[in-house]
């Protein structure tokens, strides 16, 4: 008798554990989908003394910011996705440089190309803490009023490009948000 309290109690955190294991942390649900980007103004990468702010996303009906590290294994992974998109200027691609040096991370661009229209560099942190990033790359689909409409944990692919960002995309270009 004496043991069935320790067991129902281990069955309920086991039953948690399953739970929980069986969850997709890519679809951890933000608070911040369908409110203001939280405000910013950082300098660029490329230029120190010029600055990137949330202003600059909303002069478009709809852009990306992704962020993004150097030492992010992940972020090489979608990179090439980024520059297609960049080419056919599918999207307007904004960058938040995360937790990064600034000249890593400048060479690392130079290196693998630049999608962006300007990366904002946040190298303690803070501002990413205020979007609410688990890790990069993230990716936020902002609208022209500056609210977050969507945001995609983990590395942007071909698949996801086609089956969840180009969707959200077009059904705000059309006025249907």
């Amino acid at each position: 008798m004496r043991f069935l309290l320790p067991l129902g109690v281990l069955a309920l955190i086991l039953a948690f554990l399953g739970i929980g294991l069986t969850m997709d942390p890519r679809k951890l649900p933000s608070p911040l989908i369908d409110r203001a980007a939280p405000a910013f103004e950082l300098p660029t990468l490329r230029d120190p003394e010029a600055t990137l702010s949330v202003a600059r996303l909303r002069e478009h009906p709809v852009s990306l910011l992704n962020v993004w590290a150097s030492w992010c294994v992940a972020c090489r992974q979608e990179h090439p996705v980024l520059m297609r998109l960049s080419r056919r200027d599918a999207v307007p691609i904004y960058g938040l440089n995360y937790k990064d040096r600034r000249e890593d991370a400048l060479t690392w661009l130079q290196r693998h190309g630049d999608p962006y229209i300007a990366s904002a560099h946040d190298g303690d942190g803070k501002v990413g803490i205020d979007w609410g990033v688990y890790g990069v790359p993230e990716t936020y689909v902002v609208d022209g009023e500056g609210t977050i409409r969507y945001k995609h944990i983990g590395p942007v692919t071909g698949e996801v490009w086609r089956d969840t960002l180009r969707p959200i995309i077009e059904r705000l270009r059309s006025g249907n948000g």
